[in-house]
């Protein structure tokens, strides 16, 4: 394996999650991989794929309740739950 430097490598993540939708499993995990060996965070971007089966959401229920948004993924049926960060001052 090739070694990449850091800056090439968060270029790259950013490239891969611009196009997320055609993407599968294997090609996701790969990226993630590279992006924790190269301690890349990952931030809103790792709210466009499921945690569990790792596919990209395509098109997931999505349910907010009490400041919290859960998305369930349309491949597994897994919820995934984030908390909404309120704007207000």
């Amino acid at each position: 394996m090739k070694k990449i430097s850091k800056i090439e490598a968060k270029k790259q993540v950013h490239e891969f999650f611009s196009n997320i939708k055609d993407k599968n499993t294997k090609e996701i995990k790969k990226i993630k991989r590279l992006a924790m060996n190269q301690n890349i965070p990952l931030r809103e971007l790792r709210k466009k794929i499921c945690k569990k089966c790792f596919s990209p959401y395509k098109n997931p229920k999505i349910r907010i309740k009490n400041k919290i948004k859960k998305v369930i993924c349309d491949n597994c049926d897994y919820v995934s739950r984030w908390k909404l960060e309120s704007n207000s001052s």
